[in-house]
């Protein structure tokens, strides 16, 4: 009977089932792809766990798991993108975005060099964003199990005294404000999977918000409520709105700004681009009175430029979401059914 030995070759330049098994190449991965990139005192501990000092007062938590496929697309990559979705999460909500933790699922056989690439941009994303990542986790499991790479992030950020923001919050007479162009980032991923990304230009608008949204906050600390419209796009964020505050809510569709590209994208492919997700977007409640102001802050930031108010709450239809169209018609704009574009984020 003959023997082989099954250890791994550590010189190899793709993912190995050992990379997750905490021995010597877990070891190695940690300090050439992620330690480079990911590197704070917290995290250079390499403890079980990262020991924080939180200022007083409310803290925010959230998570968020990122499945998108494919893993690069226009304007990013799922490593940014799982910073940038995580601290809008937060930031949304009025927190000062702090602490991060990141968990990687691996597929065998997946390039180095991708990951490489993947770990760096998130670190880039994060400390652009202010934030630290102070904790991790890396698990690899066989191929065919896994997709490339899925990552979970968690954030932990403290809210701003004095601010309180809440989809509960609504009132009639809020003025509804979206900070940009819808759909980019959903039309962006779809055209990269199907191979359609060298006849469009559009990219995602993946990024990261809460200096915007601090800057906005800064200038109008009365804001009621605040969403990024991620998943089901700006119609599901609406409806969730509309839904938990007990108002209705009138859209003005010649008021939603949409990039020429994107619209013809969406009708050429059946899509109402307000269900499409978007990354880099906020959609704020204001009482009108705060508009103008929050209007003026936006537009001071790249990521605002094309802010525009696309509609107000009212006391009619509580719950319901109606669009006066382009036409002078009115058509109600209802919660997705379901993922008309799966795994986009």
């Amino acid at each position: 009977m003959e023997f082989e030995c099954p250890l791994p070759q550590a010189d190899h330049d793709r993912v190995q089932i050992a990379h997750g098994a905490g021995g010597r190449l877990s070891r190695e991965l940690m300090a050439t792809v992620f330690m480079p990139a990911l590197n704070n005192p917290v995290l250079a501990e390499l403890d079980d766990q990262a020991r924080l000092i939180l200022p007083p007062g409310r803290v925010a938590f959230t998570t968020d798991t990122y499945v998108i496929t494919p893993l690069f697309f226009p304007g990013g990559n799922i490593g940014e993108l799982a910073v940038h979705g995580t601290v809008n999460d937060l930031a949304v909500g009025g927190a000062v975005p702090r602490f991060l933790s990141a968990g990687f699922v691996l597929e065998e056989g997946f390039p180095l060099a991708d990951l490489q690439l993947i770990v760096s941009s998130l670190g880039q994303a994060a400390a652009k964003a202010g934030v630290s990542v102070v904790t991790g986790d890396t698990k690899v499991v066989q191929k065919g199990q896994c997709d490339g790479v899925f990552i979970n992030t968690s954030g932990i950020g403290e809210i701003r005294e004095g601010i309180d923001v809440s989809c509960r919050h609504l009132q009639p007479g809020d003025r509804l404000i979206l900070s940009g162009t819808l759909a980019d980032h959903g039309i962006a991923v779809l055209c990269a999977r199907e191979g359609l990304s060298m006849q469009m230009s559009v990219e995602s608008d993946s990024a990261s918000l809460n200096a915007m949204i601090s800057a906005v906050l800064e200038v109008f600390p009365g804001i009621h409520a605040m969403r990024d419209p991620t998943r089901g796009g700006a119609a599901a964020t609406l409806n969730e709105l509309a839904s938990a505050s007990g108002v209705g809510i009138v859209l003005e569709e010649e008021a939603i700004p949409v990039h020429p590209e994107v619209r013809g994208a969406c009708e050429l492919l059946g899509i109402d681009p307000l269900t499409v997700a978007n990354e880099g977007k906020v959609i704020i409640a204001v009482p009108s009175n705060g508009a103008d102001a929050v209007l003026d802050a936006l537009r001071r930031d790249a990521h605002g430029k094309n802010a525009a108010v696309i509609g107000e709450a009212v006391g009619d239809h509580p719950g319901v979401v109606v669009m006066r169209t382009a036409y002078g018609s009115r058509r109600v704009v209802e919660m997705p059914l379901g993922e008309q574009l799966p795994r986009i984020c």
